[in-house]
């Protein structure tokens, strides 16, 4: 039961970092600061994908799910949780660079309206 606790807080663990490699970067619109923690998570979100890999929290999921005595699942957290609910087949390498792509244009976005708010202080 501590061992499927555990994974379930992986799990919440998880998502909460693929949400900060999605939109952490409007959090850098309250706190400057907070650049310095997302534009690695972003950078490591965008390179799991188009790599291919799987995320680290993956395996510890999974160990923890098989130590208490359930089944692990096979394949990353975004085609076991996320994909079977927001799209129809399975994760294929071209929606991974879709994805991949998707996290590298909002933050860009997102980052291009600090640089320009930074900028309009200065001026």
């Amino acid at each position: 039961m501590v061992y499927l606790a555990l994974a379930d807080s992986v799990l919440l663990l998880h998502l909460a970092f693929l949400l900060f490699v999605v939109f952490g970067g409007l959090l850098v619109l309250r706190r400057r600061w907070i650049v310095w923690l997302h534009l690695p998570a972003a950078a490591w979100g965008a390179m799991i994908e188009f790599a291919g890999w799987y995320c680290p929290l993956t395996p510890l999921e999974n160990w923890l799910r098989v130590q208490g005595g359930s089944r692990g699942y096979s394949g990353g957290f975004i085609d076991h949780y996320l994909v079977s609910v927001i799209y129809p087949e399975t994760l294929t390498p071209a929606l991974r660079w879709m994805l991949g792509v998707l996290v590298i244009v909002i933050n860009l976005a997102v980052y291009f309206r600090v640089w320009r708010g930074r900028s309009r202080a200065r001026a």
